[in-house]
């Protein structure tokens, strides 16, 4: 049973306009009385324009940024705080007993799985260590050797979206872009058909949807086009890798590849709304309803694949005209 009151906070909201309209729209089809909120570093981030009340918060690096955020929701008698950046969701997982004690749920993973995804070589030795394929990581000693072949793929092991990510044609870039770009680490190159799929997960980690996205173009990282498919294989693929997943809960986006050989290569996880989501919503994976449902206690007791097959995502840009920046309280 949905609980008729329920404010959630959404942070490091930046520009995720479509997945608030969802969570809105949600509100008054259920007829939920409650609030969305949103809080970012700026008074200009987009969705401060569409959400309820909009807070002004420092950066994720800031040491009061916890403190900062208890204040905001025993002020705006928070429910459910959904982060939807890479760099807050290990800090949230630190600092769950804080929000826990005023009664504020969060949709974070575990500290050991956040922690195993803000990092590509411990994601790497994840999938390792469970037999999940995985592009191979080359080691210095390996790469000294010169024990690989091009093209290779360079990209930050801390990074996201897609920056400084570059494909490597010959020795000149290697060694050119491995000193280049901080933090790097040397890949295999995979090519095939590149998809990012959305999985749902209760507090109890079970599973209620899996929905792959066939990305078709991205842009600075983000998907701007792309389109649902029901492929049995990936849906079996990463059933069997977010069962192994140290403490999943919520959104868990997982990128692979498939090859022309049909197998199926995992390249990231991210456990949070990933910025194609509204693709899966739109398709009728329900997504703010389940974050609704299971933090009203309620649990996934079966699957749900009822979501329309080959819908397609065109993104384009859209603008906000305002007089005036509100902030909140």
């Amino acid at each position: 049973m949905l609980d008729n009151k329920m404010n959630i906070l959404f942070t490091s909201s930046g520009r995720r306009m479509s997945l608030l309209r969802d969570f809105k729209e949600l509100f008054v089809q259920k007829k939920i009385n409650g609030k969305i909120m949103t809080a970012d570093l700026r008074a200009t981030a987009p969705t401060a324009f569409i959400s309820d009340t909009h807070f002004i918060v420092p950066r994720v690096t800031d040491h009061n940024y916890i403190m900062e955020l208890l204040r905001i929701c025993q002020l705006g008698d928070v429910d459910i705080i959904i982060p939807l950046i890479d760099t807050e969701l290990v800090i949230f997982s630190e600092n769950r007993h804080v929000f826990e004690e005023i009664g504020v749920k969060l949709l974070v993973s575990s500290k050991e799985l956040n922690e195993i995804a803000s990092d590509k070589t411990k994601t790497y030795k994840f999938f390792q260590d469970k037999s999940i394929p995985t592009p191979k990581v080359y080691s210095d000693d390996e790469l000294h050797k010169k024990q690989y072949e091009f093209p290779l793929l360079i990209k930050p092991f801390d990074g996201s979206s897609s920056k400084g990510v570059v494909k490597i044609n010959n020795e000149k870039e290697l060694y050119f872009f491995k000193d280049y770009i901080p933090n790097a680490m040397v890949q295999e190159y995979v090519v095939g058909q590149e998809y990012t799929v959305d999985v749902m997960v209760d507090f109890n980690g079970n599973i209620r949807t899996i929905v792959p996205r066939l990305r078709l173009e991205t842009r600075a990282g983000e998907v701007s086009k792309g389109v649902t498919k029901k492929d049995d294989e990936i849906i079996t693929a990463v059933q069997h890798v977010v069962k192994v997943l140290p403490g999943a809960v919520g959104c868990i986006t997982l990128q692979c590849f498939k090859k022309e050989n049909g197998d199926i290569t995992f390249i990231e996880i991210n456990p949070r709304f990933g910025g194609g989501i509204p693709l899966s919503i739109e398709a009728g994976a329900n997504f703010p309803l389940w974050v609704i449902e299971m933090c009203s206690g309620e649990t996934f007791a079966e699957c749900d694949y009822n979501w329309r097959e080959n819908l397609t995502m065109l993104r384009y840009d859209e603008a906000v005209f305002t007089e005036s920046i509100r902030h909140g309280y």
